[in-house]
C-alpha cells in the first residue's frame, strides 16, 4: 500500500509549516541532485508539471533537448526535522520523464525500475536489500574546509571516550528515526574516524532512496558537530577503506525465494542460481560498484575488502557471504561494493547478474571456506578464484566485454558513464601524484 497520497502531503505540509519543497533526483554518477520549489508550487509539482533543463545534470540529455519533467514518488515524502527555523523543508524524489510524457533512458531510478520489471515476468514480487553504508568523519579546518585529521583513535565497536564520533552518530541516528528510518545497529568501524550505521532492509528501489538519503543526512549532520562525512571508498592509506556491503534476497508472494528448509544449508536452488550469476559477472560489474580511481584502493589484500571471486557460507574473505540467519531472512551479502557507487545502477546489475543465473540455470561453484588472503596464486588459480579487476581502467573494460551488463545499464546510460570514467581515468592517468614527487625527484 502507498503510505500517502495527494490530500496526505498537503495536509503535513500545511500541519508542519513547510515553506520549501526539494524535487529530488540522481545523475548517473550518483550525485544528488534537486529543484527547490516554493509551497506555493507544491500543487503543480503533484500535478507532474515541474520542468527543468536536463542538458545542465551530467550524463542526461543535450542543449536541444533540454525540457524534462519531474514526477514525484508521493510515497518518498518527508518532512527535514533540521529545517525549523524559517519554516521547514520537505522532500520528494523523482522519475525523470521526457517532454513527451515516457520514462527518460538516462535516469537511473527508472532504470532500476525497468530491470525490476524483468524480475516480475520471471515470477518474483520483490527484491530486498539490506546495505551497510560506512563513512569517515574528518574535522574541519578554520575556514570550514575537511582536513585529514580524524576525530578519533577508535576501532570496531569502541566506546568512548576512545570513539569521539559517537555523539555525532548518535545525533544522525536520531534524525534517521525521526524521518522514519528503522535503525538497526550503529558502531565505530575498524579504521580510526570510521563509522557504520545499518537500517532495516527494504525493496530495492525504496533501499536505494533510502541509501541517497541516509548520505545527505550523515554529511548535514556531521557538518553540525564540525566535522566533515565522506563517503570515499579509501581516504586514508594503511587502514581499511569504506564498503557498502549489499544484503539481498529474492521473494515470491511473501515467501523468500532464497530459503528451503530441506538444502544443504537451507538454501534454494534460486538461492544457488542467482550466487552463480553474481559469481560469473563478479568482474565486469564491479565498473558500477566501485566506480571511481579511489575504489580500487580498497580491493586490495589484508584491509578485510574483497578482492577475489568467491563464495562462501562460512568466512568473510569471499566477495558473496551467506549470512547465518534463515527463513524470511535468508539472503547472500555482496561485500565488494562501495558507497561511492550508485544505489540504483548498483542494483540493475546485481539484480541483472542474479536473473541470469536463474535463467540460465547456472552451477555455482564450490564455495571457499579458507581466508583467501593466505591463498598463494597457484592455489587460487586450482580453486578457480579469479581476481576483481585491479584498476577503474580494466573494469571499464571488463563492462562494455558483457552483454547482460550492458544491458542492465541501458544505451543511454551506458554511454554516458562510460565518457565520463573515461575522462576520469585519463585524468588520473596524467596527474602527477605526491607519492611520484616524493620518489622520484630525489632520485633522478
Amino acid at each position: 500500500m502507498s503510505r500517502y497520497n495527494r490530500s496526505d502531503i498537503e495536509k503535513i505540509a500545511e500541519e508542519q509549516n513547510v515553506k520549501f519543497i526539494r524535487l529530488q533526483f540522481t545523475d548517473i554518477l550518483g550525485t544528488i541532485k534537486n529543484v527547490e520549489i516554493p509551497i506555493s508550487q507544491l500543487g503543480k509539482a503533484l500535478d507532474n508539471k515541474m520542468m527543468f533543463d536536463g542538458s545542465s545534470i551530467e550524463g542526461f540529455v543535450r542543449i536541444e533537448e533540454s525540457d524534462m519533467y519531474l514526477f514525484p514518488d508521493l510515497d518518498t515524502w518527508v518532512v527535514f526535522p533540521w529545517t525549523a527555523e524559517k519554516g521547514k523543508v520537505a522532500r520528494l524524489i523523482c522519475d525523470i520523464y521526457n517532454a513527451d510524457g515516457t520514462p527518460f533512458a538516462g535516469d537511473p531510478r527508472n532504470n532500476l525500475k525497468r530491470v525490476l520489471k524483468e524480475m516480475e515476468e520471471l515470477g518474483f514480487t520483490d527484491f530486498n536489500l539490506g546495505p551497510e553504508p560506512e563513512f569517515f568523519l574528518f574535522k574541519l579546518d578554520e575556514k570550514g574546509e575537511p582536513s585529514l585529521e580524524l576525530n578519533d583513535n577508535g576501532g570496531y565497536f569502541d566506546l568512548a571516550p576512545t570513539d569521539l564520533g559517537e555523539n555525532c552518530r548518535r545525533d544522525i541516528v536520531l534524525e534517521l528515526e525521526e524521518m522514519g528510518f528503522e535503525v538497526e545497529a550503529s558502531h565505530h568501524e575498524v579504521a580510526p574516524g570510521q563509522h557504520e550505521i545499518d537500517f532495516k532492509y527494504a525493496h530495492a528501489l525504496k533501499a536505494c532512496d533510502d541509501i541517497q538519503t541516509f548520505k545527505l543526512v550523515v554529511k548535514t549532520i556531521a557538518r553540525k558537530h564540525g566535522l566533515h562525512a565522506t563517503f570515499m571508498p579509501k581516504p586514508l592509506f594503511g587502514v581499511s577503506g569504506s564498503g557498502m556491503h549489499c544484503n539481498l534476497s529474492l521473494f515470491k508472494n511473501g515467501e523468500n525465494a532464497f530459503f528451503d528448509p530441506s538444502g544443504k544449508i537451507e538454501l534454494s536452488e534460486t538461492a544457488y542460481q542467482f550466487i552463480a550469476g553474481v559469481i560469473k559477472h563478479a568482474t565486469n560489474f564491479t565498473a558500477v560498484t566501485n566506480p571511481t580511481v579511489n575504489s580500487y584502493k580498497r580491493l586490495v589484500p589484508g584491509y578485510e575488502a574483497p578482492c577475489y571471486v568467491a563464495w562462501s557460507a562460512r568466512n568473510r574473505s569471499p566477495l558473496v557471504r551467506i549470512p547465518a540467519s534463515r527463513g524470511l531472512s535468508t539472503r547472500i551479502e555482496v561485500r565488494s561494493v562501495d558507497p561511492a557507487a550508485n544505489p540504483y545502477l548498483a542494483m540493475a546489475v546485481l539484480l541483472k547478474s542474479g536473473l541470469d543465473g536463474i535463467k540460465n540455470k547456472l552451477k555455482v561453484p564450490a564455495p571457499v571456506d579458507r581466508n583467501i588472503y593466505v591463498m598463494n596464486k597457484q592455489e587460487r588459480e586450482e580453486a578457480g578464484i579469479v581476481d576483481l579487476p585491479g584498476t577503474l581502467k580494466q573494469a571499464l573494460e571488463n563492462l562494455t566485454s558483457d552483454e547482460v551488463m550492458t544491458s542492465a545499464l541501458g544505451e543511454h546510460i551506458l554511454e554516458h558513464f562510460l565518457e565520463a570514467k573515461e575522462i576520469e581515468w585519463d585524468m588520473f592517468r596524467t596527474t602527477v601524484h605526491p607519492w611520484e614527487r616524493e620518489q622520484y625527484m630525489q632520485m633522478y
